[in-house]
């Protein structure tokens, strides 16, 4: 028997509530709560029928949908774990992801042909295949399986505070992506956590726009939305159309939106902001990575005080720390500069060095947490859960530091930070200084082979539009804002700097491209 609730009744409770509401907007098509709790338990009954039981693995593969809303919640009542991927990966990408999580059903967006087929080509373990559209011979279609099942008796698994729930896939700096296992009992922590923490008030009211997939961080937002009988207004296409964005909130008056920092940025600089109302919106929650401060003055102006940054891991699920929009400031002298918020309830925070040491405050380190947000280690990886999970703390492999009132500053990814000529040199300090150049959009500083130094210094340079400099003005712009050995030694201008699926921007892709371009080279570096 179980001991806790299984996740899934939460969709059955708010149904019960607000049957008539709505629940979820996609394009010109809205579901009431009854209608989607309806369509869930009928693909818990279809995926019973299919021979899944507790703990078998469903991998997912779509981009945002109704479906993609609703196969989570049947995964759950079955009592099976839920996979969910990104969409953009490449079919061997997938194909590995599969493998590492012994997939039982797959589940995917029928554009995605030629991911199904080298997932079922590569992966023994997978027994079925269910496609969202028209499935193929030997495919079930999700629709057809939904009609199928419609009216089957409600079923919801007796499930314990620690069956897993979820493989979070991590993005992998180091392009190795690992799976996280999410359980009942902590997702149960998370969900009370994010209401209280980051949309405090929260209620059947309000109205949230789902700007990113649903298969990572945004479908971790959108359950908070459930719980609290708020309806979803999902993107109409995969690619993000501004306007198009600031119209949806205009309409549904929506009040939370769930973003990374690049986002934010491109949100607040399009014009259509100024086009629609958007005086609903009470929490734009950021993520992800660090905002710089110039776009965080430009989104203050442009949307008032609603910004809600945090700072979290797949791992933590999010839960490290919170800034509010109450500490949000324009005003340099209000505000704490740099500062990702303070822990979130019911967790901690240390800052430990390389021997594991607890350090004072403003005493720089790596980023430990714990507290029941932390996840139950990674899935059938020893290795990793050693290098992580050290005497009762989650170590980040982010770098940073407390102050005086526990309010924690990233100074850097553990990974990131370079070391040139014996000093460790962590390349965000001289990614904010860049930025308030005025002719720079997007930069990414990273460190490279170099034979006389072991490291050196590059930056990777994304002029706004219509702006001009060269690698002596970017350079010389750093003077005496920053000191020299940290400066770069060369700087490269891109049109573009290429980002993951989830908006961060992976030092590792950078530095492939760096050396696919010719630009750098394995012997000299720089």
């Amino acid at each position: 028997m179980g001991d806790i609730q299984n996740f899934g009744r939460l969709l059955t409770q708010t149904a019960k509530l607000y049957p008539n509401e709505v629940g979820l907007v996609w394009r010109d098509t809205s579901w009431t709560w009854k209608e989607l709790n309806n369509r869930v338990d009928a693909m818990t009954a279809a995926l019973r029928g299919l021979g899944v039981k507790p703990d078998d693995k469903i991998l997912v593969q779509s981009r945002n949908n109704n479906q993609m809303f609703e196969i989570c919640w049947a995964v759950w009542k079955a009592g099976a774990v839920w996979v969910p991927v990104n969409f953009r990966l490449t079919p061997p990408e997938l194909a590995g992801l599969a493998k590492t999580s012994e997939a039982k059903v797959f589940i995917y967006d029928s554009i995605f042909t030629d991911h199904a087929d080298v997932v079922c080509q590569k992966n023994s373990t997978v027994e079925h295949v269910i496609a969202i559209g028209d499935g193929r011979t030997g495919e079930y279609s999700y629709d057809s399986l939904v009609d199928e099942n419609m009216g089957a008796t409600p079923f919801h698994a007796e499930v314990s505070r620690d069956d897993p729930m979820w493989l979070f896939f991590t993005s992998g700096t180091t392009g190795h992506p690992k799976a996280a296992i999410l359980t009942h009992g902590q997702m149960s922590f998370v969900l009370v956590n994010h209401i209280a923490d980051l949309v405090p008030g929260l209620s059947r009211e309000g109205a949230a726009l789902a700007v990113a997939p649903l298969s990572h961080a945004a479908g971790i937002h959108a359950l908070i939305y459930v719980a609290r009988g708020a309806k979803t207004v999902l993107m109409p296409a995969e690619r993000l159309d501004v306007a198009v964005a600031w119209q949806l909130v205009e309409t549904h008056k929506v009040d939370s939106m769930f973003t990374v920092p690049t986002i934010v940025k491109v949100m607040c600089e399009d014009p259509s902001v100024d086009q629609y109302d958007h005086s609903s919106l009470k929490w734009m929650i950021y993520a992800g990575a660090p905002m710089y401060r110039q776009d965080q003055k430009f989104a203050l102006e442009k949307l008032g005080k609603v910004l809600v940054q945090y700072f979290g891991l797949g791992e933590v699920t999010g839960n490290i720390t919170v800034l509010p929009a109450d500490m949000h400031f324009i005003d340099d002298d209000k505000m704490r500069l740099g500062t990702c918020g303070y822990p979130r309830t019911g967790m901690e925070i240390v800052i430990k060095d390389s021997d594991g040491k607890t350090l004072d405050a403003d005493e720089q380190g790596e980023i430990c947490t714990r507290g029941l947000a932390v996840f139950a280690g990674y899935y059938k990886n020893p290795q990793a859960n050693a290098a992580c999970l050290k005497e009762g703390w989650f170590h980040t492999g982010d770098l940073g530091r407390l102050d005086e009132d526990g309010f924690l500053y990233i100074t850097g990814r553990a990974s990131d930070m370079y070391i040139s000529g014996g000093s460790n040199i962590y390349p965000k300090e001289c990614e904010e200084v860049l930025l308030t150049h005025p002719a720079v959009g997007e930069v990414a500083v990273l460190g490279v082979p170099d034979p006389k130094w072991g490291e050196t210094g590059v930056a990777v340079v994304m002029l706004m539009d219509g702006e001009m400099a060269d690698e002596a003005e970017i350079l010389g712009f750093l003077n005496e804002k920053l000191s020299k050995y940290k400066w770069p030694r060369r700087v490269f201008f891109w049109d573009e700097i290429p980002k993951s699926g989830y908006g961060k921007v992976p030092k590792h892709l950078i530095r492939k491209e760096l050396f696919a371009r010719g630009d750098l080279t394995e012997d000299t570096g720089a």
